[in-house]
């Protein structure tokens, strides 16, 4: 789909509204039915399931320490006059919550769901302390 779509949007092929109407209502419904997906993980495996491995500290670190690191590398080397609302926003995307399809796509690739499951709620639930305090160095 990915490729076709590149295709398409290359060589400036029009799409019926119908088609486009119908792509962007599937489009819609991802994040929340990943969610549900998540959910109903969890619900097998219990709240008590989060925890904090070796592997899950590593990958939380990597999405809120050093992604938006290098981001704020990027910035400061590629930035040049960037407003600073945009570079911020930037800055807050890049320690964003862990993908909510990722359980989904490690489940299709028959590797550890309960692993992904924790990390992206694990992510999600301290993002709403990551982001204050990532605020305060922007």
């Amino acid at each position: 789909g990915f490729l076709i779509s590149i295709v398409v949007l290359l060589l400036a092929i029009p799409i019926p509204g119908w088609v486009s109407t119908t792509f962007s209502m599937v489009g819609g419904i991802v994040t929340p039915m990943s969610l549900i997906y998540i959910g109903i993980i969890l619900a097998d495996a219990g709240l008590k399931s989060i925890h904090f491995d070796r592997d899950s500290i590593l990958a939380l670190i990597g999405r809120f320490i050093i992604a938006p690191a290098v981001m704020i590398i990027i910035l400061k080397l590629f930035g040049g006059s960037m407003p600073k609302l945009e570079s911020s926003t930037l800055i807050i995307q890049a320690a964003a919550p862990g993908l909510a399809v990722l359980p989904i796509l490690v489940g299709q690739n028959h590797g550890d769901v309960e692993y992904a499951t924790n990390v992206v709620t694990t992510s999600t639930v301290l993002f709403v302390i990551v982001v204050p305090i990532l605020m305060q160095f922007v």
